[in-house]
Formats: C-alpha cells, sequence, structure tokens
C-alpha cells in the first residue's frame, strides 16, 4: 500500500522561492510511489493561533481546519518544508503546525530546509526538530538543506547547478530513511493501539 505524505509548505512572501523545494518534493516522492499533498499555509490562509482545533466543540471548527485535521490525521508521513528568517523558522509555517497536537501523534516527520544563502536554512532546521518532537513526531535524522534556493532549483523545481546535483544525491537516502520509518510506524500502530 503506498504512502500517505503531506509536504507542508508555509511561505506568506510574494516572491517565495521555498515552492521549488517543496514542488520538487512532491514530484520526487510521488515518482517512488506515494500519495502526495502539498499543504500550502498560504493557500489555506489559517488566522494567527487562537483557539486550537481541540479547543473547538466537535462540529463547530472552521472548515478550513477540519479538513486540515482530517489530512493530517489520515497522513503516513510528513515532510516540514522551511525557509529560516532571521535564523529561526517560517512563521507561517509555525502558525498552521501550532493549530494541532494530538494529530500529529506516532508519525514520522522529515525536515528540508532552505535558504537565500549557502547554509541552507541549517537553522531552522535545527530548531524544527525540537518542536516537531515535542508534538509527538518521530524526526528522521536524515535531512535536507538548499542552498542558494535558486541556483539550486529553477521555478519548476527542477535541480540546477552544483546546488541542484547535491540536492538530487542526498535526496534518496532521505526518502529511504522516511520510507523506513514510515513503514515501521504504520506496522505498529496495526499491532498495538498508541498507549495514549
Amino acid at each position: 500500500m503506498a504512502h500517505s505524505i503531506l509536504i507542508l509548505y508555509g511561505s506568506y512572501r510574494s516572491d517565495r522561492a521555498g515552492i521549488r523545494l517543496a514542488n520538487y518534493l512532491v514530484a520526487e516522492f510521488t515518482a517512488r510511489g506515494a500519495q502526495v499533498e502539498l499543504v500550502d499555509a498560504k493557500a489555506i490562509g489559517l488566522p494567527m493561533l487562537d483557539r486550537m482545533y481541540k479547543e473547538y466543540p466537535a462540529g463547530t471548527a472552521p472548515e478550513p481546519l477540519e479538513t486540515l485535521a482530517t489530512k493530517i490525521r489520515g497522513a503516513d508521513a510528513f515532510v516540514f518544508v522551511t525557509g529560516e528568517y532571521n535564523w529561526g523558522m517560517q512563521p507561517g509555517l509555525k502558525n498552521l503546525t501550532d493549530h494541532f497536537l494530538e494529530e500529529w501523534f506516532w508519525r514520522p516527520a522529515a525536515i528540508a530546509s532552505y535558504s537565500a544563502g549557502r547554509l541552507g536554512g541549517a537553522r531552522a532546521n535545527l530548531v524544527w526538530h525540537g518542536t516537531l518532537s515535542e508534538m509527538g513526531m518521530v524526526v528522521i535524522s536524515s535531512t535536507l538543506m538548499v542552498g542558494p534556493i535558486t541556483a539550486a532549483l529553477d521555478e519548476a523545481g527542477v535541480p540546477t547547478g552544483e546546488g541542484g546535483k547535491a540536492l538530487a544525491r542526498a535526496f534518496p537516502r532521505f526518502a529511504d530513511d522516511l520510507d523506513w520509518w514510515t513503514e515501521a510506524a504504520r506496522r505498529q500502530r496495526e499491532q498495538r493501539a498508541p498507549p495514549y
């Protein structure tokens, strides 16, 4: 059975270079046989966090929140595509993530970061590891860091130049790592209910 993967992207900027990486990941995971969906925080347009999904009485959450909760619960794994803003994480992606909690539990997550500079969002990547772990996900050890993003991927999300070659070399291990943990988590959930 194909794995269901959500690719979560959170830039709200008008010239969004990181969408190149999100689109690349959608194409590559799809080519490997996964059922992939891009979740674009800007397109969903959630307000700044006031009430988490779980804080709404059943059936009263706003439609975009209810729809996204269903998608998160139905996914086998997550890939967070994050830029780096002032050594930190993107507020749009963090805001989307914070609207949920239990919905994320017991599934693996992977992090793919990017930046305009050569470090490829390494600092945001590191911060996301702790955050996603706290939110009940198993964060895989493989990671992608792409930078400079506009030199590594063209507007269609196709690798270019040396950065693109490095990304293409790194992706198979990243995908294999996520696939292994996705399969392990799925089997464990089928054999034994989570403890909480």
